[in-house]
């Protein structure tokens, strides 16, 4: 089975209910590892995360009736069944989604998801950084900028940011070479933390 075979490039959604599919945490780390480690079978991810089978087979039909995943066709049997991200990334527009019943919600427990995962991600970093190769040590860029901009500006910067990840994504990727994460955060605080 092949990491980089997705029906879809990306997913816009727009309705709370598909979201809130993935707002579950064992969802989106079901989803994520198909989406990082390609196709598997319940049992196998169920190992991975710790899991039964049997949970694990359940979130993957939800994520499956919402249209996020879905079986692999022609492998696998009835009683081991193969499954698939269809998308490589699920994009919204916050402004949309909240504006939709049960979307505010629904947008609140993805961003708290997502800054879970991303400290996750960057924990696991600090931890496994010594055991890389010194090219991918040298090649890590942790990076903080700070800027001062109208909401306007920062949205263009984000677009902008995305756009240039999107086409090193559909331009310079390299088959076969181990998956780097690109973590892009653009936020205003109301006040700095001690």
């Amino acid at each position: 089975m092949s990491t980089g075979e997705f029906p879809a490039e990306a997913v816009d959604v727009s309705d709370p209910r598909v979201l809130r599919a993935v707002a579950h945490p064992l969802r989106a780390s079901l989803l994520g590892l198909l989406r990082a480690e390609g196709p598997s079978t319940a049992s196998r991810l169920g190992q991975r995360l710790g899991e039964s089978s049997g949970s694990t087979s359940y979130h993957l039909r939800q994520l499956a009736a919402s249209g996020l995943v879905e079986e692999v066709p022609g492998e696998g049997t009835g009683r081991e069944r193969w499954w698939r991200a269809r998308h490589r990334s699920t994009r919204w527009s916050t402004e949309e989604v909240v504006a939709r019943p049960g979307g505010r919600e629904v947008v609140e427990e993805l961003t708290h998801q997502s800054l879970a995962v991303q400290r996750r991600l960057l924990a696991a970093h600090a931890e496994q950084r010594e055991q890389l190769d010194e090219a991918w040590r040298d090649a890590t860029s942790l990076n903080d900028w700070a800027l001062h901009l109208s909401p306007a500006a920062a949205g263009e910067l984000v677009d902008e940011l995305n756009a240039v990840v999107a086409r090193w994504r559909t331009e310079r990727e390299e088959p076969g070479q181990p998956l780097v994460h690109v973590l892009l955060d653009l936020f205003r605080l109301a006040e700095y933390p001690p």
